[in-house]
């Protein structure tokens, strides 16, 4: 699966702790063998983030993205759930 990222999760990337970046890592390396792995806890959103869905970091950061076609993902937005919801 090929990972796209906008430039607003690049920069908000940039700007987190060492240990949340670390986190995303091992994440996004589960998600990308298996997007419904259960701790990852990824679902669709709702309100003005249709059409997005998110995933789980820790307890309190999120990744938001959206599919582009079947072997690609867009991330959004990465950090806490007031952030990025």
């Amino acid at each position: 699966m090929k990972l796209f990222y906008t430039k607003k999760f690049e920069k908000r990337f940039r700007l987190l702790d060492k240990k949340i970046q670390n986190q995303f890592f091992k994440r996004i390396e589960i998600f990308l063998k298996n997007p419904n792995y259960p701790s990852l806890k990824n679902h669709p959103l709702k309100g003005n983030l249709v059409g997005c869905r998110a995933f789980s970091v820790t307890g309190n950061y999120r990744v938001t993205f959206r599919y582009i076609g079947k072997e690609a993902i867009k991330l959004i937005d990465i950090g806490t759930r007031n952030q990025v919801y």
